[in-house]
C-alpha cells in the first residue's frame, strides 16, 4: 500500500511539471525553425541532457541491461563504458561542430533535408524520410517494452493504462512546446535518471551485501550452475566476447547515423557550448548507461526469483530487472518508477519530434502546391506529432495483446537500418566533398535491404543457414545491424571515387562554411 502512494505521490508531481515546462515554451515554438530546433540556440547542458536522454530509454534499463547482463555478467560494464566514449564522447567530437556549421550553411532543419541539399536531390530527401518513417515507428513502440513489468510491482492495472497515460502526457508538452519544451524536460528527466540510477545500485548491492561480496557471489554462483564457464560472469570479458564488442559496436557507433541523435546537434548555440555539452554528454553516458548494465551484471545472483518469468521454457529478459527490485523499499521502487517514465518519455518526444518534422517539412510541405504559412506548418507538424503518437501506442498495445512476433522482429532492426543507411553518408557528407549522390543511394538500399532482409529471416520466411557467411550476419539483428554500419563506411567511399563528381563549384560553396574567418570583439577573445 506504502509502495502505491508514493509511487502515485511522485508521479503526479513529475506529469504536473512536464506540462507545466511544456505551457511554460509556448513561446518558443511560434515558428517551424523554434518548434523543431529552438532556434537554433539551445546550451551546452540542455543539448547534452537532450542527447543522453534520447539515448538511453527504458529499452536500456529494462530490457537491455537484464538481458546482457545476465548474458555477459559484469563485463556487460563496457557496453555502457562503449556508449560514454564512442556513442557520446567521439559523436560530439566528430560530429558536433561540422554538424551545427553545415546544417545552417544549407538550412537543412532535418536529416532528409541534409541529404537533399548537400547532395542536391529530392529523391534522396524523400527516400531518407521513408526510411525514417518506415523504421522510426517500431522502434518507438519498442519504448514501452518492460514498463507493465515494472509498472505490476506497484500497480494492479493493464498495460494499455500506462501506455495511453504516458503517450497522451509526452504528446501534450511536445505539442505545446516543441524542442525547447522537449530539452527542458529532458534536462529534468535527465536529473531522475541520474540520481534514481545511483540510488538503485547502491539499494541492490546493498541486498547482495555489498559490492566484494556481490562479486564474489556471482563467481560462485556461475561456477556451480555451470562449470565450464569457471565464473565467467565475473571476469573481465565474460563468457562470449566477441558477441559482447558487437553489442558494443552497435549501441555505440549506431547513434551517429540516428536521426533522432544526430537531430541535437542542429540546435545548439555556439562553439562553446558545443565543448562544454561533450564533457556533460559523455559524464552523463558514463553514469546512466554504465551504471545500467553495471546494475544488469549482477542479475544472475536473482536466479529462482518468483518475479523472473519464462515464455516456450526461455527467460524472458523484461522481468529481470523488475526481479531485481521487487524486494527492495517502497521508496526505491517509487524512484524506479519515475526513472524508467523519464527514460521512456524523454526518448518518446524526441522520436515523435524527429518523425512528425521529417514526414512534415520533408514530405508533405513540398508535395503541396503553394508553400503554407508558418501557422499552417505549425499546425500539421503538431497534427502528426499526434498521429506518431497514437500509432507508436497502438502497435505497443497490439503486440503485448496479441503478442505479434512480426512487430517485435521489426522493433529488433529499426535501430540497425537506420544506422546502416544513414551513419556513413552523413558521415562523409560532413568530411568529404568527393562524397557523390550515388554513394548515397548505394548505401540507403545496402542498409535498409539487410535489415529487412534480417527481419523475414527471423520470422522463418526463408533460411541461409547453409551458406556460411550469410549464416554468421544474420545471426540476429545485432551482428547485421553492425555489417550494416560497417558496410556502408566501405560503400560509401568506394562508390563515389567510381562515380561522377558533383559540381564542385556547389560543393566548394557548402563547404566554405568551415573556413569562415570571425571577427569578435577584443573583450570576448581575452583569455582564449
Amino acid at each position: 500500500m506504502l509502495t502505491k502512494i508514493l509511487t502515485a505521490a511522485l508521479l503526479v508531481v513529475f506529469f504536473a511539471v512536464m506540462i507545466g515546462i511544456g505551457l511554460y515554451c509556448r513561446k518558443h515554438s511560434t515558428d517551424v525553425n523554434g518548434f523543431v530546433l529552438g532556434g537554433r540556440s539551445v546550451g551546452p547542458w540542455l543539448t547534452a541532457f537532450a542527447f543522453g536522454t534520447s539515448y538511453f530509454s527504458a529499452v536500456v534499463f529494462v530490457g537491455y541491461a537484464g538481458q546482457f547482463g545476465w548474458n555477459f555478467g559484469l563485463a556487460s560494464t563496457w557496453i555502457g563504458l562503449g556508449n560514454a566514449f564512442v556513442g557520446s564522447l567521439l559523436a560530439w567530437v566528430i560530429l558536433g561542430r561540422r554538424t551545427r556549421i553545415m546544417t545552417q550553411q544549407i538550412e537543412s532543419k532535418t536529416m532528409p533535408d541534409f541529404f537533399g541539399k548537400r547532395f542536391e536531390s529530392e529523391g534522396l530527401k524523400i527516400a531518407a524520410s521513408v526510411i525514417v518513417f518506415v523504421f522510426l515507428i517500431p522502434y518507438t513502440a519498442s519504448l514501452y517494452n518492460g514498463l507493465s513489468s515494472l509498472f505490476n510491482i506497484a500497480f494492479d492495472i493493464p498495460y494499455w493504462v500506462v501506455i495511453v497515460i504516458m503517450a497522451l502526457l509526452t504528446g501534450l508538452y511536445v505539442i505545446f512546446g516543441g524542442y525547447m519544451a522537449t530539452a527542458i524536460n529532458d534536462f529534468v528527466q535527465g536529473i531522475i535518471m541520474l540520481v534514481g540510477i545511483i540510488v538503485v545500485i547502491g539499494a541492490v548491492l546493498a541486498d547482495n551485501g555489498g559490492l566484494g561480496a556481490a562479486i564474489a557471489e556471482l563467481s560462485q554462483k556461475t561456477a556451480e550452475s555451470n562449470p565450464d564457464l569457471n565464473g565467467a560472469f565475473a571476469s573481465f570479458l565474460g563468457p562470449q566476447p566477441m558477441f559482447l564488442l558487437i553489442v558494443v559496436l552497435l549501441t555505440s557507433l549506431g547513434t551517429w547515423g540516428l536521426p533522432q541523435m544526430v537531430g541535437k546537434f542542429y540546435s545548439i548555440k555556439n562553439e562553446d557550448a558545443i565543448k562544454k555539452g561533450t564533457i556533460i554528454s559523455t559524464v552523463f553516458a558514463i553514469v546512466v548507461s554504465g551504471g545500467c548494465y553495471f546494475l544488469g551484471a549482477f542479475a544472475r545472483l536473482y536466479e529462482g526469483n518468483e518475479a523472473l518469468r519464462y515464455a516456450g521454457g526461455k527467460l524472458v529478459f523484461d522481468s529481470v530487472i523488475p526481479a531485481m527490485l521487487s524486494n527492495l523499499s517502497p521508496v526505491i521502487i517509487a524512484v524506479v518508477m519515475v526513472l524508467v517514465l523519464s527514460a521512456s518519455m524523454s526518448t518518446l518526444s524526441s522520436l515523435v519530434l524527429t518523425s512528425s518534422s521529417t514526414l512534415t517539412l520533408d514530405l508533405i510541405v513540398p508535395a503541396m502546391k503553394k508553400e503554407p504559412a508558418e501557422k499552417k506548418k505549425l499546425l500539421i507538424l503538431r497534427m502528426f506529432v499526434m498521429v506518431f503518437i497514437v500509432i507508436s501506442a497502438v502497435i505497443a498495445i497490439l503486440k503485448d495483446t496479441y503478442n505479434f512476433s512480426a512487430i517485435a522482429q521489426m522493433m529488433g532492426v529499426s535501430w540497425g537500418a537506420l544506422a546502416g543507411s544513414f551513419l556513413a553518408p552523413f558521415l562523409y557528407g560532413l568530411y568529404w566533398k568527393r562524397t557523390t549522390k550515388a554513394s548515397v543511394v548505394a548505401s540507403f538500399v545496402f542498409g535498409s535491404v539487410l535489415m529487412l532482409c534480417q527481419m523475414l529471416i527471423s520470422l522463418g520466411a526463408f533460411s541461409v543457414a547453409e551458406i556460411p557467411v550469410l549464416s554468421f550476419v544474420f545471426t540476429n539483428s545485432l551482428y547485421s545491424g553492425v555489417v550494416a554500419m560497417i558496410g556502408g563506411l566501405v560503400i560509401v567511399p568506394v562508390v563515389s571515387l567510381i562515380t561522377p563528381k558533383m559540381d564542385k563549384k556547389r560543393v566548394d560553396a557548402m563547404f566554405s562554411c568551415y573556413d569562415n574567418d570571425v571577427t569578435v570583439k577584443t573583450t570576448k577573445s581575452l583569455g582564449n
